[in-house]
């Protein structure tokens, strides 16, 4: 069994936000666990795409779901890098998952600023995993960014 299982899967959504990094995309990063197994890996390609919606966890979520041979994660737990913002919620939510799992909060654009209603009602939320490697890897890009 894995020591600390919420960090070994956070640290590989770190690797999934630093690869968004790497292409001047904002660094966040997602992954999808089921039973122990990585499904699905994901990171934001909203610039790469053209497309606003093309977050780390939708992308995450179609890649789960592909993988899986249906619309529902309800026996997945999803790691993101940042506290999913309301479209990614809303969407979280539809999928059903059992649990989500974020490293850093998002004060201005996260889900929990409008409603903690958009995940489905048994929905498990862990925040606060690796917050602070997650949170460093933003700040820089933003910084750079400036």
């Amino acid at each position: 069994m894995i020591q600390n299982t919420n960090e070994f899967f956070m640290r590989a959504a770190i690797a999934e936000a630093k690869a968004a990094f790497d292409k001047q995309e904002v660094p966040v990063g997602a992954v999808v666990v089921c039973n122990d197994i990585i499904i699905a890996r994901a990171h934001n390609l909203t610039e790469t795409l053209k497309d606003p919606t093309a977050h780390a966890e939708m992308q995450a979520i179609t890649s789960a779901t592909n993988w899986l041979g249906g619309k529902y994660l309800e026996d997945c737990t999803i790691y993101i890098t940042l506290e999913p913002c309301a479209m990614c919620a809303g969407a979280i939510g539809w999928s059903q998952a059992r649990s989500i799992v974020f490293g850093a909060t998002d004060e201005k654009k996260g889900y929990r600023t409008i409603s903690n209603s958009l995940l489905h009602p048994k929905t498990i939320v862990e925040s606060g995993v690796l917050e602070k490697e997650c949170r460093e890897l933003l700040v820089r890009f933003f910084k750079e960014k400036r």
